[in-house]
């Protein structure tokens, strides 16, 4: 309950007023007893004013509801409508102020209403996600005037929500028009022809001049009368694993350019685009992460159909970036005990070269029984500082500096390609597609 203005204008013109009946030649009595009479007055009348907005607020309350989607995305625009219900027969006027996750950019508040009595209004507002994870909506606060305009009433009215925001998959909503080579090869993604064929019977089709004389199907040949053969494809029983680092190398972030730019949520996009094109190959997609405080690791057994990518993207999408240590070597020893059976194994990191000891033994252990591909970000600002302008000595440290440490990486990929592990060191922008290329050329090399 706070005091309105009204109530601030009538107690500064009151004690203006006695101020100067203080200097005026009435005995101090009587300006006394004026004070007195006036206090009182206006206790009675606040008493008045809290007494009659109680029986009116008991007589007329104010319902709530929101109008959320079912999930949120990353610098998606969003319209968020508030219904609010006065059953009662006396009307309402005030301003609603939401309150939500600091990270959900929305209108300056307060929403202005006016209700009447048996009437609702609709009020809408664009909301704009600038972070992911679980964000919540506390109940709404309302300010209504009091019956005698002594006080505004803070009310809470509705109840508590939560809603996820994901990363912004904008390129996984249109996933269904990736059908097709020709249309992965319009995004950069380029397919290697296979040498032989697939070992998964698909259907028999009519014998062409070129097809192997092995894969005659001489059963159909003779009870069709033509030559008929066997129509293989690429294995569909595969299992694709991911690996995703969420320690302190993966918090870099590019976010001052745009919304979502950060390095982990590209990761995350890029993991969405190959599961998404894995699950259309039929084959089975799973994840696990490290680099975690002990107990907070997610771990998403690999699973196939269309409905695993909604539930791998509810598994991943509120996953942040720590502080904490990547344990590579833990991180395989827990893949390898959990992920027995053979499938392709993608790890998704940021390593340095002093790493370089470790993640070579992880990954030793992890080619032991899967096929790896290493994934590694590469921080856009590194390049940036390597062609800079030779300005002055301080910019030459610097270009010397950004030089030396991408030699380093590729000296590291380098000695780790020796033994013939498929690598990839790309911008975050550029994961997405080089993902799916290296898929795309191990599944029809027979690889995997």
């Amino acid at each position: 309950m706070l005091p309105s203005r009204a109530l601030i204008g009538v107690l500064a013109a009151l004690s203006v007023s006695l101020a100067g009946l203080a200097f005026s030649p009435l005995p101090t009595a009587t300006v006394a007893l004026l004070a007195a009479l006036a206090a009182a007055a206006l206790l009675a009348a606040v008493a008045a004013d809290v007494s009659l907005s109680i029986s009116r607020r008991r007589r007329c309350p104010l319902a709530l509801r929101r109008s959320l989607p079912r999930a949120f995305a990353v610098g998606v625009p969003v319209a968020v409508r508030v219904q609010l219900d006065n059953p009662g027969h006396c009307s309402a006027r005030g301003m609603l102020f939401e309150l939500a996750d600091p990270s959900l950019d929305m209108p300056a508040m307060p929403l202005r209403f006016a209700i009447e009595g048996g009437q609702s209004e609709n009020l809408e507002f664009m909301l704009t996600p600038t972070r992911r994870g679980l964000k919540r909506f506390d109940a709404a606060q309302v300010r209504l005037r009091s019956t005698l305009g002594l006080f505004d009433w803070n009310l809470r009215i509705g109840a508590s929500e939560s809603r996820r925001v994901f990363p912004n998959f904008e390129h996984q909503a249109g996933f269904g028009w990736l059908a097709g080579d020709r249309r992965l090869a319009k995004m950069g993604i380029k397919s290697v022809r296979r040498r032989g064929s697939g070992t998964d019977f698909d259907q028999l089709v009519e014998y062409r001049a070129g097809d192997p004389i092995r894969q005659i199907d001489w059963k159909a040949t003779l009870k069709h009368s033509r030559p008929i053969a066997r129509k293989f494809q690429d294995e569909r029983d595969q299992s694709v694993m991911f690996l995703l680092d969420c320690g302190r190398r993966m918090r870099a972030d590019d976010s001052q350019q745009r919304m979502g730019a950060a390095h982990f949520d590209q990761a995350l996009n890029a993991l969405m685009l190959l599961a998404f094109v894995a699950l259309s190959h039929g084959d089975a997609v799973g994840a696990m992460t490290f680099g975690t405080p002990e107990g907070m690791e997610k771990r998403f057994a690999p699973r196939k159909g269309r409905q695993t990518l909604n539930a791998l993207m509810a598994e991943l999408g509120d996953v942040e970036p720590t502080p904490t240590y990547s344990d590579y070597t833990r991180a395989a020893a827990d893949l390898i005990r959990r992920q027995r059976k053979r499938g392709l194994l993608i790890l998704i990191t940021n390593f340095r070269d002093e790493d370089a000891g470790e993640l070579a033994s992880a990954l030793h252990l992890l080619r032991s029984r899967h096929v790896v591909i290493l994934a590694s970000l590469r921080e856009q600002i590194v390049a940036s500082i390597a062609e800079q302008p030779l300005t002055g000595p301080n910019s030459a440290l610097e270009a010397a500096a950004a030089l030396k440490y991408a030699q380093s990486r590729a000296d590291v990929l380098r000695r780790l390609g020796v033994s013939g592990l498929v690598s990839i060191d790309c911008e975050p922008r550029q994961l997405g597609v080089e993902l799916v290329t290296r898929y795309e050329a191990l599944k029809r090399a027979g690889s995997i």
